[in-house]
């Protein structure tokens, strides 16, 4: 089936190496493929605490960006914390995989730009210690801390435990154009060498927001998505395993139904977005676009399953782009909601076979008459 992408889009797709390889081992093929280099980096994360009064650990791990013949970004390869169920948590540690472990993001942001991600774990908060005037102190279970002048801890450099080099997020460049090409290319890759879809795995598409930046827009998204999206979420399968999925806050209809909102100029719009102090984790993130995310400016799709094959991912990719397009239109017609997801897929701007797939794949549901 031709598929009609004219949007810039990103995808995230979860995955998960098989045993006795890891997420660098992706990277390397990738980067073979093209011509182009690996080189490290941390990928901040935070994962619940049972520590009172700290509800989540920050942490960093080790994760990879590959860079083709040009100087040009491909992909990058990361941990995931919510993929938990394909992996052996009494695994001992390998070497050379360690995280970095604070109570406060800030301490993170420190040693992501002060520190070595190509030095051991014995080595590389050797920075950090330098900001506080302290040396690294080696501790219990071959792990490494970090105390300030008080001899309060700050961070502690720890081997990964429990499989963690497995787990493989696969975050590919913008694309503008060739999406097929491409995402055929690295989910390719990432099957020739026995990576498979995890338990909890989700695929995200990443939006290029540039033109939602409107009240207006904003508003008949937020509508249109409240209203279908549990059709949605129908048509394109999610993984009923999926976590850091949910509905938004009340506050946010609340908000963008009302004329007052619709009538604002976008950086009040946007400044009232960011007062509702919205999560990205639920069906679709808009925090990017109310913080004004500079490094990642996109409206989120999370609703998606994990998948090796691109058309898939990529049909659903079709099916969210005719709805923005839908919700960019200014004209009567446009701005009247549909009465049934039936009606809505007719309104889209989808080729006819398009739109039969996804009223097919609706009748198949049972939650949709034909």
């Amino acid at each position: 089936m031709a598929l009609n992408l004219d949007w810039k889009m990103g995808f995230e797709v979860e995955l998960v190496a098989p045993r006795g390889s890891s997420r660098l081992q992706l990277a390397d093929k990738v980067a073979r493929s093209c011509g182009g280099t690996v080189s490290r980096f941390f990928h901040p994360q935070s994962e619940p605490s049972d520590t009172p009064d700290r509800p989540t650990f920050e942490n960093l791990t080790l994760a990879f960006h590959v860079t083709g013949s040009t100087g040009e970004h491909i992909a990058s390869f990361v941990d995931d914390l919510t993929l938990q169920a394909d992996m052996n948590k009494r695994k001992a540690p390998l070497p050379g995989w360690y995280r970095i472990i604070a109570d406060d993001g800030r301490i993170l942001r420190l040693v992501m730009r002060h520190c070595d991600p190509d030095a051991s774990h014995m080595e590389l908060l050797g920075p950090l210690a330098e900001l506080f005037g302290t040396s690294p102190q080696p501790h219990e279970g071959n792990m490494v801390r970090v105390v300030d002048d008080r001899g309060i801890s700050v961070a502690i450099a720890a081997p990964l435990p429990g499989e963690r080099e497995r787990p493989c997020e696969l975050v590919t460049a913008p694309i503008a154009a060739d999406h097929e090409v491409v995402l055929t290319d690295l989910l390719g890759q990432a099957a020739e060498l026995g990576f498979f879809i995890p338990t909890e795995g989700a695929t995200h598409i990443h939006f290029d927001a540039e033109r939602l930046c409107s009240a207006r827009v904003i508003a008949k998204l937020v509508a249109v998505l409240e209203k279908f999206g549990d059709d949605l979420k129908r048509v394109v399968g999610v993984n009923a395993n999926c976590v850091r999925l949910g509905s938004w806050p009340a506050s946010l209809r609340e908000l963008t139904s009302g004329a007052e909102f619709q009538a604002l100029e976008w950086p009040d719009a946007r400044a009232a977005l960011a007062a509702l102090k919205l999560s990205k984790y639920c069906d679709f993130n808009l925090l990017n676009i109310a913080s004004r995310n500079t490094a990642k400016h996109t409206f989120e799709v999370r609703i998606l399953p994990a998948s090796l094959d691109a058309l898939c991912i990529l049909e659903a990719a079709e099916l969210f782009q005719a709805i923005l397009h839908w919700c960019c239109k200014n004209d009567a017609d446009a701005d009247a909601m549909p009465a049934s997801f039936a009606a809505l897929i007719g309104q889209l701007s989808l080729a006819g076979h398009a739109q039969e797939m996804w009223k097919e794949r609706a009748f198949k549901s049972r939650f949709l008459d034909k």
